[in-house]
Formats: structure tokens, sequence, C-alpha cells
């Protein structure tokens, strides 16, 4: 006689194999929405802090003194370039730099940069050396607006690597531009 393969305990081994992995996928998913949604919920808030600027040093002050506590960040830091005239702002305040250097910094990049460093970038100012992990948002505008640079960073090494969130900070670099338009034309 020959030998009964029993189908029935590997069938349902499969079975279960397959259920724990739909679950953790599942749990992942959850885990990824949850975050998402905050990241979400921290953005609308950063714009309708910036929409309530009263004036454009209002606004450049929302950005740099409330965003880091609103998006959960260390540092955040301006720049902006106009012809011959270029500043940055963060914590510590206003400076005037060489548009160039600013320049230089968006014309390596389009849109969003989001990457771990060793050393934040020279637009967080005294804060840099402090960054571990940076978003640089480029700004870009239409004569007569400044162009420039939003740089987000993070002590901690994690953060900014997804292209969701990539999404979504080049919709808050859109509306700062927006909201400096604003302000800046008459």
């Amino acid at each position: 006689m020959g030998t009964v393969i029993n189908f029935e305990e590997r069938a349902v081994a499969s079975l279960r194999a397959r259920c724990a992995a739909a679950e953790e996928a599942n749990q992942d998913l959850i885990a990824f929405a949850r975050g998402h949604s905050g990241a979400v919920s921290s953005i609308h808030e950063a714009v309708l802090a910036a929409v309530e600027a009263e004036g454009f040093d209002h606004l450049i002050h929302i950005v740099t003194q409330d965003w880091p506590q609103i998006l959960g960040l260390d540092a955040v830091a301006v720049a902006l370039y106009a012809g011959e005239r270029g500043m940055r702002a963060d914590a510590s305040g206003l400076q005037f730099v060489d548009p160039r250097v600013i320049q230089r910094s968006v014309a390596r990049f389009e849109g969003v940069v989001l990457r771990g460093v060793k050393r934040g970038h020279p637009m967080f100012g005294p804060a840099s050396s402090l960054i571990r992990a940076e978003a640089l948002v480029r700004l870009d505008s239409e004569a007569p607006l400044p162009n420039g640079l939003l740089a987000l960073g993070q002590r901690g090494e994690q953060g900014f690597e997804t292209r969701h969130g990539s999404e979504l900070l080049v919709f808050l670099g859109r509306v700062l531009t927006r909201c400096m338009g604003r302000w800046l034309i008459p």
C-alpha cells in the first residue's frame, strides 16, 4: 500500500503563515497611516499659522519661531534672494547674506531634498552643527518676488525619508511662497 500524505496540515500551516504576514502588513499600514495623518495635521496647522500672519515680518517670525514647535522640529530657517540682495532668518534672527550662496544651494535640486547629514545646511546658522536630518524645500517665485530655500532640521537621524513627506513639504513651500507674495507685493 502507498503512503497517505496529509495535505490538511500543510494547508493549515500555509494559511497561518499567510494570515500572520497579512496581519503584519496591516499593522505596518496602520502605523504609516497614523504617522502620515499626524504629518498632514501638522502641515495644516503650520499653513493656518502662516495664513494668519499680519505682515511679512510676522510671517518670518511664525516660520522660524512657531513652525519648529508645530512641526515637531528642532530648527527652521528661511533664506531668500532677489536681485543683488540675500537674507536668511532663523530662531536667532535675520542676517544679510550673499545671494549667490542661496542661489548655489537651490540650483542643486528641484522641489525637496530629504536627507540625513553629519552637519546641517549652512542656512541653519548656529544650529547647523546640531542637525542630523534635514529637509530643504526650494521656494520658487516669479519676479519681483524672492526665490530661496526653506530648511527644516532635526537633531535625530530619523525623519524625512518618504515620498509622501516630500509632497507635503512641497505644498508647505508653495503656501509659504504665496504668503510672502501677499505681503511683498502691494
